[in-house]
C-alpha cells in the first residue's frame, strides 16, 4: 500500500495556521510498520485539488487521508471534488448524516449546515467524537476528514487500527562512513529498487561523511547488500561505524 496525505488549507501555506496533520499521520502509520509514500499541503483551489486527487487515484495501491474542506462554507470544496474524481457521480444527501445534523443544530441546520450531508455516493461515515459531524470514506481507501486535528485525528487513528493494523516488520542496517557519497555511488547502483536506500551526506569540521541506511522486510536479503558497502569501505581503507 502507498499511503498519501493530502492536507488542504490556504491558511497553512500563508502562515495563519501551523500544520499538525503530517507529523500525526506519520507517527500513527509507523505504529504498524507503515510509512508515508507522499504528502501534499495545498491551497483551497479547485483545479489543484482535482489534480492531486487524480494523481492519487491513478496509483492502484493508493490509500489517501485527506484533511480539510468538508464543511458548509463556500471555501469547502472537498466533498464535491471527491464525488467528481472518485465516483464520477453527483453528490447525494446521506440520510444518516442529515439526521445527525438536524439532531444537533435543530432549526439552525437549515439553510447552510445541512449541505455537509451531501456526500459522494456510497460514502461511509467516519465517526467524529467531538460533535458527531462525520468525515467520510470511499472504497475503504480514500478517507476525508475535517481540518480540525481534534476531530480528524481520532477518526484516522480508528481507521488505521481497524483497516491497516497488520504490522509489516522491516529490518534496517545503518553505518556512518568517513567519506563522501561519491565514493559509494557504484555500490548504491547495485542495490535493488525494492530495498529502501538512504544516503545522507554530512558536512562537519572533520570533513565529509555519509550515513548509509538500507531497509527491507527480508533480513538476510537486505543484509547481503548492506555488507557490500562494508566490503567496499574495507577495501578502500575508509573508517566507518555501525549505527
Amino acid at each position: 500500500m502507498n499511503f498519501y496525505a493530502c492536507i488542504i488549507g490556504s491558511e497553512i501555506l500563508n502562515g495563519r495556521r501551523v500544520d499538525k496533520h503530517f507529523e500525526f499521520l506519520k507517527n500513527e502509520l509507523q505504529k504498524y510498520g507503515h510509512v508515508l509514500f507522499a504528502a501534499f499541503i495545498i491551497k483551497d483551489d479547485v483545479e489543484l485539488i482535482k489534480s492531486i486527487y487524480r494523481l492519487i487515484k491513478e496509483d492502484k495501491n493508493s490509500v489517501m487521508f485527506s484533511f480539510g474542506g468538508i464543511g458548509a462554507t463556500p471555501d469547502d470544496l472537498t466533498r464535491e471534488i471527491a464525488a467528481e474524481i472518485f465516483t464520477n457521480k453527483p453528490l447525494q444527501r446521506h440520510k444518516e448524516f442529515k439526521q445527525d445534523i438536524i439532531d444537533r443544530f435543530k432549526e439552525e441546520a437549515y439553510p447552510h449546515r445541512i449541505f455537509m450531508a451531501d456526500l459522494p455516493q456510497n460514502s461511509k461515515l467516519l465517526f467524529n467524537p467531538i460533535n458527531n459531524m462525520s468525515g467520510f470514506s470511499l472504497e475503504d481507501r480514500y478517507f476525508f476528514t475535517p481540518g480540525f486535528p481534534q476531530m480528524s485525528h481520532p477518526m484516522i487513528s480508528t481507521v488505521i487500527k481497524e483497516l491497516f493494523s497488520h504490522s509489516i516488520k522491516k529490518y534496517r542496517f545503518t553505518l556512518l562512513a568517513q567519506t563522501s557519497e561519491n565514493t559509494l555511488i557504484e555500490v548504491m547502483k547495485v542495490v535493488p529498487r525494492e530495498i529502501e536506500l538512504s544516503s545522507l551526506p554530512i558536512l562537519g569540521e572533520g570533513g565529509a561523511s555519509v550515513e548509509i541506511s538500507l531497509s527491507y522486510e527480508d533480513e538476510d536479503y537486505v543484509k547481503s547488500y548492506f555488507n557490500l558497502f562494508i566490503k567496499h569501505l574495507k577495501k578502500l581503507g575508509i573508517k566507518y561505524n555501525l549505527i
